[in-house]
């Protein structure tokens, strides 16, 4: 069994032969001492560790993993797998409709569920570094009705230790689920009714959509739009996402191309349909290809949307509780202690039908995009997939030691 040191949570820089996994976080006194030029020349050194020979092999292997994963595993969706900047491999398997007979398509938009939640935490940071928003401001500065304690922050949105409940339950039997819910009405049924709160602000981490959905309607009070505006403006444009957009349930059009997410059964697949929490976004809600993905990936690498010394904010836990050694939060990513000290930075997603697992990693420019309209249990076996990434990392992905391998509800 391999056992895993913890020691300090801020690690010294290092890429072990240019192929190190997650090649550990920046110290703090670095950040925001980068440059576009940094940027650039950093960029620059790390594509010149591709080895076309060596990404063919990852190719082939990719390719075998994913193929039996789709006949025996049912996986149905789309995947791409980058390295040093690259894509070494890109799929789709499977159906976007069963009922169309559609095929999936590298360009088939997937609901992304909860790894919707790194694009309102990115909205945030650039509301942060133009001086509009400050981390360890009170909710209550932008949401003068919240009816919360006042030492909850931003921060404890973001990192989901506000202790607020969470809208998808303690609301249940209050709206009227015939019409789709808006986030502006969460907030507000949460100022009438004070639903309970769960625990003591900021005493532990428990990941909750409320949080997020607060952050989205945060973002439309300081920029003066709508979150879904605000997406394409801010977040996909720049990226060049062409693809991508945030649901609408006015817009019904927007999905008529899109996969549909669907539940297995004993005989065949059921459709799992649109509901009134469809209404509420910034904690789900993106739809996107893993084409787009990857330039969203590339985006964040580039500093195209925030500096990259804002985002290594978004890379370092957020917590310090004794229970969270090695599985912690930072804002928008969960972090996954390796036993090299170095945190594995991802998020994973599900809803109503659609399960993701969306891997990024800054330090060698590298990432792993599977979007799945079928949620069954195919991605349990993603571990697979970061070994052949990593090959030099085989034996610890494949052992089991605390890597994500099932999907918590989100």
């Amino acid at each position: 069994m391999i056992i895993l040191k913890y020691t300090k949570h801020i690690i010294i820089c290092s890429l072990i032969s240019g192929i190190v996994l997650l090649a550990c976080s920046h110290q703090p006194k670095q950040l925001g001492k980068n440059t576009s030029t940094d940027i650039s020349i950093r960029n620059d050194s790390i594509t010149k560790l591709f080895d076309p020979k060596l990404a063919a092999k990852k190719a082939s292997k990719l390719d075998t993993f994913f193929k039996k994963l789709h006949k025996v595993n049912g996986f149905n969706g789309a995947v791409l797998v980058s390295q040093y900047g690259k894509v070494i491999y890109k799929n789709a398997f499977g159906y976007a409709s069963f009922s169309k007979k559609d095929s999936n398509t590298t360009q088939t938009q997937f609901q992304l569920a909860s790894v919707s939640k790194q694009f309102t935490a990115v909205a945030i940071m650039q509301l942060h570094e133009k001086g509009l928003i400050n981390y360890e401001d009170p909710v209550y500065k932008y949401i003068p009705n919240f009816p919360y304690d006042p030492s909850i922050t931003i921060k404890s949105l973001l990192s989901h230790s506000s202790g607020i409940p969470n809208y998808v339950y303690c609301l249940d039997k209050i709206i009227n689920k015939k019409v789709p819910l808006t986030n502006d009405q969460v907030v507000d049924l949460f100022a009438r009714h004070k639903p309970g709160i769960n625990y003591y602000p900021n005493s532990r981490f428990n990941y909750n959509n409320s949080n997020y959905a607060l952050l989205a309607y945060i973002v439309e009070k300081l920029s003066g739009m709508n979150f879904r505006e605000y997406a394409k403006r801010n977040l996909f444009a720049p990226a060049g996402m062409s693809k991508s957009f945030v649901y609408d349930p006015a817009k019904p059009e927007l999905v008529s191309s899109a996969a549909v997410g669907y539940t297995p059964r004993r005989r065949g697949f059921w459709q799992v349909p649109f509901d009134h929490l469809d209404g509420v976004v910034g904690d789900k809600g993106i739809y996107s290809t893993v084409e787009d993905l990857y330039k969203w990936d590339m985006a964040l690498n580039s500093e195209k949307l925030v500096k990259m010394s804002t985002l290594n904010e978004a890379f370092l836990p957020a917590h310090s509780f004794k229970n969270l050694l090695t599985k912690n939060y930072g804002f928008g990513w969960r972090l996954q202690l390796l036993d090299d000290g170095t945190w594995l930075t991802f998020h994973t997603g599900w809803w109503h039908g659609f399960k993701n697992y969306y891997m990024h990693n800054n330090r060698d420019n590298s990432s792993i995009i599977i979007l799945q309209n079928v949620s069954n249990r195919a991605l349990a076996r993603v571990k697979v997939a970061q070994s052949i990434l990593y090959p030099e990392k085989a034996w610890y992905f494949m052992s089991g030691e605390g890597l994500p391998g099932e999907f918590e509800i989100e």
